[in-house]
């Protein structure tokens, strides 16, 4: 905004400001019809959403970068998707920002008695207990104030959103799942499972079977993000870290090339694989230095992995031994 500069809209100075008000009072200008921004006018909830989640990445980034400073602007831009839909539910005549802050206000409260009410020295497990229970008793009610008779009694998996990330909510339905007992008991069987998912897909590629093959896939992600929950490890994450690994070690054979006048796609495979190996070595030791292992480009893997050229076939654990099972774990559908 130029310095000095003002707009006014219906008697209202539209300047930065701290408080909120100021944001939803923006918020309802650019949506007041005959005055207000196109672009705005013409958005709904479904239009908004993916704007929405959109924003709730690039603050996963920013975090992720340790940007503080870029997390300030991230987090403005995710509030204002809350009062953009806040406004929009509030011109449907559904409810208004007040009652935003109202209803995540009255939750924190209700879902932590060991701080607002008479539980206190609850142990971390305790208080995870607690927040669960809450939660299931507030589905409950809102089953029975729809009047929905087969609502009334939610089941285990009711809540679990179904636009979260497919890797997360691959997680939250075996950890839901596992909470009565429809879990594998041991990791290593897990890591079995995965082996036959593997045999499963190999078997789907050889039968030439496009939805087959897109099924087995979707079965070995997921009992990915299985094992990636019994080892306490968030796959989301993981694969983010993954995605950021290739990207940086690719970048650095396209500077080595460029180096040498050239690109990527005027390089030999061999070249561009010795390439990723050095770049491999400067991230462990900070010494470029050739390794013998090959990059994983597409159709290829490293050595002693899936895939490679010489290495175990599909169908062979990679992993330790199979195991008997005890029970049906989450999943095992597939």
């Amino acid at each position: 905004m130029r310095k000095g500069y003002r707009l006014r809209v219906f008697g209202v100075r539209m300047v930065p400001s701290r408080e909120i008000e100021r944001l939803i009072d923006i918020m309802a200008a650019l949506r007041r019809p005959g005055s207000g921004c196109p672009w705005d006018l013409e958005q709904t909830f479904r239009t908004v959403a993916p704007y929405t989640i959109e924003e709730a990445y690039e603050v996963a980034d920013a975090i992720e970068r340790g940007d503080l400073e870029d997390l300030r602007d991230e987090l403005g831009d995710l509030l204002l998707q809350v009062v953009f839909h806040a406004r929009m539910a509030e011109e449907a005549g559904a409810f208004v920002f007040g009652d935003v802050v109202e209803a995540i206000t009255a939750k924190l409260v209700r879902r932590h008695p060991h701080v607002f009410g008479e539980a206190r020295d609850l142990s971390p497990d305790e208080v995870k207990g607690v927040w669960e229970a809450v939660k299931a008793a507030e589905r409950s009610a809102r089953a029975r104030a729809s009047r929905d008779v087969t609502a009334v009694r939610p089941g285990l998996l009711d809540g679990i959103a179904h636009a979260l990330p497919a890797l997360t909510r691959a997680e939250k339905l075996t950890r839901k799942a596992a909470t009565v007992g429809f879990d594998w008991p041991e990791t290593a069987q897990v890591v079995d499972k995965i082996h036959e998912e593997i045999a499963e897909v190999a078997d789907a590629v050889a039968g030439g079977e496009p939805e087959r093959i897109e099924d087995e896939i979707g079965d070995l992600l997921f009992a990915a993000a299985n094992l990636a929950r019994h080892l306490k490890v968030d796959a989301e994450a993981a694969l983010r870290r993954a995605n950021a690994k290739f990207e940086r070690r690719f970048q650095a054979i396209e500077r080595s090339l460029a180096d040498r006048g050239r690109s990527p796609g005027e390089a030999s495979l061999d070249e561009m694989e010795r390439l990723w190996s050095e770049a491999k070595a400067a991230e462990r030791t900070g010494h470029p230095r050739p390794e013998p292992n090959r990059s994983p480009r597409a159709g290829a893997a490293d050595p002693g992995t899936v895939g490679a050229a010489g290495s175990r076939s599909l169908a062979e654990p990679v992993i330790g031994p199979a195991t008997g099972r005890t029970r049906r774990p989450a999943g095992d559908d597939t």
